[in-house]
């Protein structure tokens, strides 16, 4: 049986992974230190045999017995809050986690791919953002523990490559969203599901007009497995290019919930994105992957999500 290991397995996007791994027929090591990951993430799948799961820091030395055939670095504090909250922590996740897993997968002859973000565009001066676009980071702002630390992850993945000939894959990830995010992680999404539920003002920062683009989570994992199993080396956006400022997102949200609550406006935050919606067009053309699922569909699963778990 082929073997993997995610890191970050028992977050939002890694638990979803390892789930759609598992399906594909791997045995899938989870490997958490759930500083940000829930177990409950993962509770379903505690009794299957070919999961296991291992409470390990990545930013430590990384040893897993046995062969593995791919490696996925999904480790990192993905949210402003936690990254925020974090900052050493995801600095250090992205490179020594970053360099640990790399060295695990030279070892072991394991392909690998890395998690990256939309984040490395920054505050774009191209819209919408390619690949090929290198973005407008503030490299010492409040958020450049994210995405500086992604885009040095990024370079340190293709150094491997170039030097060792690592069979490696980047993906960029785009707003994602769906069951199994926490409420209070900060993302736009869970935070007005949440507070709409809770009969509380939506907290909309700026004027509104800043826009994002929302994919659903079960159309990111089809993306990523599409990537996992190309021969491309190079980062690939994934995420959905349909745009919504957050007047629309707040406006979908109270109708889908049905809250009598109100927008309640606060300053923009520094070095905020004021847009955010990526160009598809390599992942169309090399993955054949296009995401399907409505926003309104999306959020309809996801509120449902929150409703269960309580908010």
């Amino acid at each position: 049986m082929k073997r993997a290991l995610v890191t970050g397995g028992a977050g939002f996007l890694g638990s979803h992974l390892c789930d759609r791994l598992i399906k594909e027929g791997y045995y899938v090591v989870c490997m958490d230190n759930l500083i940000t990951g829930n177990p409950r993430n993962i509770e379903h799948l505690k009794n299957n045999n070919n999961f296991e799961f291992i409470n390990h820091d990545v930013s430590k030395h990384i040893d897993v017995e046995g062969g593995i055939e791919y490696i996925l670095h999904f480790a990192c504090p993905a949210s402003p809050i936690d990254y925020l909250q974090l900052p050493i922590q995801t600095l250090k996740v992205d490179s020594l986690g970053t360099l640990n897993t790399l060295g695990l997968a030279k070892a072991k002859g394991a392909k690998y791919l890395q998690a990256s973000t939309s984040e490395v565009y920054g505050d774009p001066l191209v819209h919408p953002q390619p690949e090929t676009y290198w973005g407008n980071v503030n490299p010492i702002g409040p958020r450049s523990v994210y995405d500086e630390a992604k885009r040095f992850s990024e370079a340190l993945v293709m150094a491997y490559h170039r030097a060792h000939r690592m069979d490696t894959r980047i993906v960029r990830i785009f707003n994602t969203y769906g069951p199994r995010m926490r409420g209070s992680d900060g993302r736009v999404v869970p935070a007005f599901i949440s507070q709409a539920l809770r009969g509380e003002d939506l907290t909309v920062f700026g004027d509104g007009s800043q826009t994002r683009s929302f994919c659903f989570i079960d159309d990111e994992i089809e993306g990523i497995w599409r990537l996992m199993n190309s021969d491309y080396h190079e980062p690939v956006n994934i995420g959905n290019p349909s745009e919504f400022n957050m007047i629309e997102l707040a406006d979908l949200v109270l109708e889908l919930t049905g809250s009598k609550s109100e927008i309640a406006y606060k300053p923009l935050p520094k070095d905020d994105p004021k847009v955010r919606c990526p160009d598809i067009t390599l992942a169309k053309k090399l993955l054949k992957w296009e995401p399907k699922v409505k926003l309104k569909e999306g959020l309809k699963k996801t509120i449902a999500y929150f409703k269960e778990v309580g908010v």
